[in-house]
């Protein structure tokens, strides 16, 4: 099971997250390696790599296009529309679905860039 963060807008235009799980089954993934654990497949558009440098702060958006981040380094904090706020780090996972509404805001916290794999989905 991979836990990851999904930020969306309800139908008011304010964000929120929610805690949320991908399951894995085992498969033979790549035989004639021995089966590994994977998640069902789902379709993608595109991926772009982001680096979002030290102090970098993103006032309040919508994300662009529903994504998953795939966090590579660094560290973030999220805030949704609700006052949340919600530390993520290298290795985490999170799902932008708030594409309407106010949207959320997103500062980089210590001293290291954070790196970001986006995946689109189509």
């Amino acid at each position: 099971m991979i836990e990851y963060i999904r930020i969306f807008s309800d139908a008011d235009g304010c964000s929120h997250s929610e805690l949320k799980n991908i399951d894995l089954k085992s498969n033979d993934y790549a035989p004639p390696a021995l089966p590994l654990y994977i998640s069902s497949p789902e379709s993608a558009h595109s991926i772009v790599f982001l680096e979002l440098p030290v102090g970098w702060f993103g006032k309040w958006h919508p994300t662009p296009v529903r994504q998953w981040l795939i966090l590579m380094t660094g560290e973030c904090e999220f805030e949704t529309g609700d006052g949340e706020k919600i530390c993520r780090k290298a290795g985490d996972v999170v799902i932008l679905d708030d594409t309407t509404g106010k949207g959320h805001q997103t500062r980089v916290v210590g001293d290291t860039p954070m790196r970001i794999a986006a995946v689109h989905f189509t």
